[in-house]
């Protein structure tokens, strides 16, 4: 049987083991991080270890320290629209078309009234 999402402590270990890589590749100690991301270094360690999840916020301050929260998209991709409410979207944009505009005049079109001439 397939387990389409791994256990929460293998996710946070591998999620913690690409921070350190990311740091390390930034040339950056732990210190270095916890400094710029307003966090204690116990917790840029904990992050790394991937032992106690911490809070979102602390998360997110620490990937914009590595450069991160460009990607972050990637991980909570927006939702897409369904067809269903693109066509409601439509509707309420939707122009009908009215012919010839009012400026453009025909050019057979006489401007000093009609002429019964034989």
């Amino acid at each position: 049987m397939d387990i389409p999402f791994p256990p929460d402590a293998i996710a946070l270990d591998r999620l913690g083991s690409r921070l350190a890589a990311q740091r390390l590749a930034l040339n950056l100690t732990q210190a270095d991080v916890a400094e710029q991301a307003g966090v204690s270094k116990r917790t840029v360690e904990r992050l790394e270890s991937g032992g106690t999840a911490t809070q979102l916020s602390t998360f997110l301050r620490v990937c914009r320290v590595l450069g991160l929260q460009g990607r972050l998209d990637q991980l909570v991709p927006e939702p897409a629209s369904s067809p269903v409410a693109q066509l409601r979207q439509q509707r309420h944009t939707r122009k009908r078309a009215s012919g010839q505009s009012d400026s453009a005049e025909p050019a057979t079109r006489k401007t000093t009234g009609w002429d019964w001439a034989p």
